[in-house]
């Protein structure tokens, strides 16, 4: 009988054990941060570990933020297309979502009205399910006119207010920054002049990454 006990305690002991680490591991998993974006994001023309996402994600890392930043952008993607894939993006688990659509919408020239609706819709979304967000803005040029370059930047600072959401204004600011400093624009970019090299990227995640890392601290606080 005392060595059927002891075989129960020690059975017992290993199944607590082992409940123990399954449920360390469950506490230990990082937040799931996805990127939703277009070529920006997605990392088009570089390596991959040179694209957005992979900086980003070893750049929270090293500030201690316990990570995971996953890749949903698509090169060409206008805020419609970043609209009509939202069912596949939630798919899986998000712990918060970073925005950073318009893009693609300002260089053909399209209605701020319905880049402003696509992004509410988005939005939205996110509020129904519970997904706290962060919105990347772009500036408008004033090729469009001045009623068009107000409506664009506007939809951004309009939505952030109107779902209670941390607002980047200017993905690409840090570049601007560095080319007002005296470095030149050109030597940011990549060849088409439209996508930053490496070197630009990285600025871009220095710039963004403490907005992003105090939201995110936010998150893991508790708040939302």
């Amino acid at each position: 009988m005392r060595t059927f006990g002891n075989r129960c305690n020690a059975a017992i002991l290993l199944l607590t054990l082992a409940l123990g680490i399954s449920v360390g591991a469950a506490a230990a998993e990082p937040l799931r941060l996805v990127a939703l974006g277009d070529s920006l994001t997605q990392g088009y023309g570089l390596p991959a570990e040179d694209g957005f996402v992979p900086q980003l994600e070893t750049w929270l890392q090293a500030q201690g933020m316990d990570v995971a930043v996953i890749n949903a952008g698509v090169s060409g993607d206008t805020t419609a297309g970043g609209l009509a894939r939202m069912d596949w993006t939630l798919a899986e688990p998000v712990d918060a979502m970073l925005v950073t659509l318009g893009g693609n919408d300002l260089l053909r020239g399209m209605n701020p009205a319905a880049s402003h609706e696509n992004l509410d819709r988005i939005l939205a979304r996110l509020e129904q399910e519970g997904i706290p967000a962060m919105l990347a803005g772009l500036p408008a040029p004033g090729n469009y006119g001045p009623e068009f370059q107000r409506a664009f930047e506007r939809m951004y600072i309009d939505l952030a207010a109107k779902y209670d959401v941390a607002l980047y204004p200017n993905f690409m600011q840090p570049l601007t920054d560095k080319a007002d400093a005296g470095t030149s624009f050109v030597d940011l970019m990549q060849d088409d002049h439209i996508h930053p090299n490496a070197e630009g990227v990285a600025l871009i995640v220095q710039g963004i990454g403490p907005e992003i890392l105090a939201f995110l601290e936010m998150l893991a606080d508790g708040g939302s």
